[in-house]
């Protein structure tokens, strides 16, 4: 897995086109009329400024006018998807979600639970193998890397690593983007932290990142509080542990009020790939299917890269011509990701067990 996605980051420093002359194939008549039938599309857990999500319900929305998007509580985390499918398994209104957009680590699980159902989009063979589901029932969209975003009025000395976030001028400063007993961000923010301190990525990694925020926590340092753009400004998360797509949307939204600024760590670069899926029990599952046609088109992959985020289908596109240097650009340098962790799923399935299991007892701080 690290191979494939390192042969995907050296790709980002070349490759050049413009989105003019983007295409892609259309999906089938049959499909597009099956979706349009169905008339409505109930996605979860998707705020408009992650990834550029906003951007692209709208484009699908422009797309398809005569399908009504319904979007159910953008603030869930991936545990929260996994729980509103098995809860609304028999409810086919408004509350049940036709699809997921979670961690990779919740894709294996979800298959193994029976609450996915497979499909390939057209464009399947271009998202590396080592990121999806062979038979479908989940595959890989878009990655980034943890980064830390930082309140530049209350922070004069900006962290530009892990053990820099225990120094005393941090007190009361430092928080997470999540509850790390459900959010895979946060969860993957331990994770990250146990790399920083030499643990190999899987349970040596959750218990050393447990270890890592007790001290943090003990200190006086961490913040309870789940990290956004409105604490970071308000000055209650002055520096935050996120995605790095994420906190440059967030930095975007703060225009300048206050200054802030974005580093990706020194050591301990991880990086985390979202896995999109159909709900087994979906009550759109046309919808769904056309969703994810736009959702791994050139359009939608550009439109990750519009909300800073690095794509699945990244290095077919590139191969192809059908990448935007300027959005290359508006990402921090290359050299940043050079050293990113792709852990697997089976590291990232024993590192969650470590800190969903952990997180109470060894740091006991109760996130919200």
């Amino acid at each position: 897995m690290t191979t494939t996605f390192r042969k995907m980051l050296s790709l980002t420093t070349a490759l050049v086109m413009t989105t003019s002359a983007v295409a892609y194939a259309e999906p089938s008549a049959e499909l597009i009329e099956a979706a349009k039938k169905e008339g409505m599309l109930t996605t979860i857990a998707l705020p408009h400024s992650w990834c550029g999500y906003g951007d692209v319900i709208a484009g699908f929305k422009a797309k398809y006018p005569e399908i009504q998007v319904n979007e159910l509580n953008p603030d869930a985390g991936s545990a929260d998807e996994v729980e509103a499918i098995k809860a609304n398994k028999d409810n086919k209104g408004p509350q049940a979600p036709d699809v997921v957009d979670v961690g990779l680590a919740f894709g294996p699980q979800m298959k193994a639970e029976g609450l996915l159902q497979p499909y390939k989009v057209s464009t399947w063979d271009e998202i590396p193998d080592a990121i999806k589901d062979a038979e479908g029932y989940w595959y890989g969209d878009y990655y980034g890397v943890l980064s830390f975003i930082v309140n530049k009025d209350l922070v004069e000395n900006t962290p530009a690593d892990w053990a820099d976030l225990l120094k005393p001028e941090y007190a009361g400063q430092v928080a997470l983007a999540g509850d790390p007993r459900t959010s895979n961000q946060a969860i993957l923010g331990v994770l990250a932290a146990g790399l920083s301190k030499g643990a190999k990525p899987g349970e040596e990694s959750g218990k050393a990142g447990l270890e890592f925020f007790a001290e943090l926590n003990k200190a006086g340092n961490f913040v309870p509080v789940t990290a956004k753009a409105g604490t970071i400004a308000q000055g209650a998360t002055p520096i935050s542990i996120a995605w790095d797509y994420n906190a440059l949307a967030w930095k975007d939204e703060i225009n300048g009020n206050p200054p802030v600024e974005v580093v990706v760590p020194k050591t301990g670069v991880l990086a985390g790939v979202y896995v999109q899926g159909i709900s087994a029990y979906a009550p759109h599952p046309n919808a769904a299917k056309l969703w994810m046609e736009y959702l791994y088109s050139d359009e939608g992959q550009n439109l990750w890269l519009k909300g800073y985020c690095h794509p699945a289908r990244f290095n077919a596109m590139a191969k192809a011509g059908k990448i935007d240097q300027a959005l290359l650009d508006a990402l921090p340098p290359a050299e940043s990701y050079e050293a990113a962790v792709f852990p697997t799923v089976e590291e990232q399935n024993a590192n969650k067990a470590a800190v969903t299991g952990g997180w109470d007892t060894v740091v006991g701080a109760n996130v919200q």
